[in-house]
């Protein structure tokens, strides 16, 4: 039997949603915040040379700054203010993380609740302000080695790269946290999630001109499609995809009331990581890619630039294998983050709940570990497949079509989660609705006996 929220979100329709003054606030809010990231993507860094840079980003466009440039929503290719997206805050919270868990004054503050948790954004912000710089300065590095990109290079060329970049990924931090606090969805997903959508009209147009020329084989392009839908698919299944653990409550007496025992469920995702890994481990490898990207700009790339891009370029067995392990490892370590099973099965036994045939404590927690350890390893597998196994076939047949695999996972992701909490959203207010009706008759009912 259905439980009263489900009921609820089942009658949902657009007079619920007109209603709704608070969710259309934080809708319209969210909205004005990526039209305003959208207009920076626009917005060229001073000194470069357009022309010239898209002559040099072309050269470079079928490897990993494809990729980014995808992400970004274009930016890159115009070398706009948002060039750096959020990859620097990504790349600080993936640090962050991984010192929480072993240094100790950091698992202290993890553990101090809200004021830590505070703490420790205060300095993945600082984090992220140094990330920020030292990438700055390498692209503006790179940006002066290519002949004919910049101007007038020079020191205060450097200076107004680096202050332009670093502030426009600040910009983007703090926007993403103010649609986190005040829209809908998390706002740095949704930053990437614009940046993906931006650019599918134009890459799709692209590859189908390719086609039309016939520099791109038209059943390649055919057979991209088709799998692409079959991905989709794929993921939205096992994005709803749970399983779901039985929980018993014991029969409980309050004064001469006598409750009957109930039953629930403790569902567990089959992805419970979401799309975390994949955006992690694009962010860890777009760090050396994006020096070495820009690094081989000019006529004569150094040595070390070449080889890196021989062992680790974009398509090569070596970025595949590396990425492959970037995503199990933070599916598995990101799950550990975000789903404690001794925290579970304290809070299980403080309420009375009990898994049938599982002791409470310390038995409860080793089975829900057990069992999550067995999902992760699906989600893990299911992710690493969705996400190289698009990359393989685009690079084997050579097709400019950046929307992998990745791109794929962190649209349905981010869409899904976003329809998720304007429901809640809605369900809150239906809830409210009811208890003030409620209230009302309860109060007439008053009036009338007097």
């Amino acid at each position: 039997m259905a439980s009263a929220a489900e009921q609820l979100a089942a009658n949902i329709n657009f007079a619920a949603f007109a209603k709704a003054t608070e969710l259309q606030k934080r809708i319209w809010f969210t909205i004005i915040a990526l039209v305003v990231y959208r207009i920076g993507t626009f917005i060229p860094i001073p000194g470069v040379d357009p022309a010239a840079f898209a002559q040099a980003f072309q050269q470079q466009a079928g490897g990993i700054l494809g990729m980014f440039n995808t992400f970004s929503g274009g930016a890159v290719e115009r070398m706009a203010v948002f060039a750096l997206n959020v990859m620097p805050y990504i790349s600080a919270s993936i640090i962050m993380q991984l010192m929480s868990t072993s240094v100790p004054s950091l698992e202290r503050l993890k553990k101090e609740g809200e004021v830590g948790r505070k703490q420790i954004n205060q300095y993945t912000r600082y984090l992220t302000l140094l990330l920020a710089v030292v990438q700055s300065y390498g692209i503006a590095m790179g940006l002066q080695s290519s002949a004919g990109v910049v101007t007038n290079p020079g020191v205060f060329f450097v200076a107004s790269t680096v202050i332009t970049l670093t502030g426009g990924t600040m910009f983007l931090m703090w926007l993403g946290e103010q649609v986190t606090a005040r829209g809908v969805g998390n706002g740095i997903s949704l930053i990437i999630f614009a940046g993906i959508i931006a650019e599918l009209p134009r890459v799709i147009m692209q590859t189908l001109a390719l086609a039309r020329t016939g520099d791109i084989n038209p059943f390649a392009v055919f057979a991209l499609v088709g799998m692409m839908l079959a991905v989709i698919v794929f993921v939205v299944f096992i994005e709803r995809s749970q399983r779901r653990l039985v929980v018993q409550y014991p029969k409980r007496q309050q004064g001469n009331r006598m409750f009957m025992g109930e039953s629930s469920f403790l569902p567990l995702k089959l992805n419970t990581s979401g799309v975390i890994p994949p955006i992690f481990a694009s962010s860890l490898l777009m760090l050396p890619q994006t020096i070495i990207g820009f690094g081989g700009m000019g006529a004569n790339p150094p040595e070390w630039a070449v080889m890196l891009q021989t062992l680790l370029g974009y398509g090569q067995p070596g970025h595949i294998a590396l990425y492959g392990v970037l995503i199990v490892f933070f599916t598995f370590f990101y799950t550990s983050i975000v789903f404690n099973p001794e925290e579970t099965a304290d809070n299980l036994r403080k309420y009375g709940g009990f898994l049938p045939g599982i002791r409470p404590g310390k038995k409860t927690a080793e089975y829900l570990d057990y069992v999550l350890t067995r999902l992760t390893v699906i989600g893990a597998a299911y992710i690493t497949a969705v996400c190289l196994l698009p990359e393989i076939l685009i690079s084997a047949y050579a097709v400019p079509f950046y929307l992998g695999g990745t791109s794929i996972l962190i649209v349905i992701s981010v869409t899904l989660d976003t329809v998720a909490q304007i429901q809640s959203h809605l369900v809150a207010h239906q809830y409210e609705g009811l208890i003030k009706r409620s209230k009302l008759r309860g109060n007439t009912g008053g009036i009338v006996k007097k």
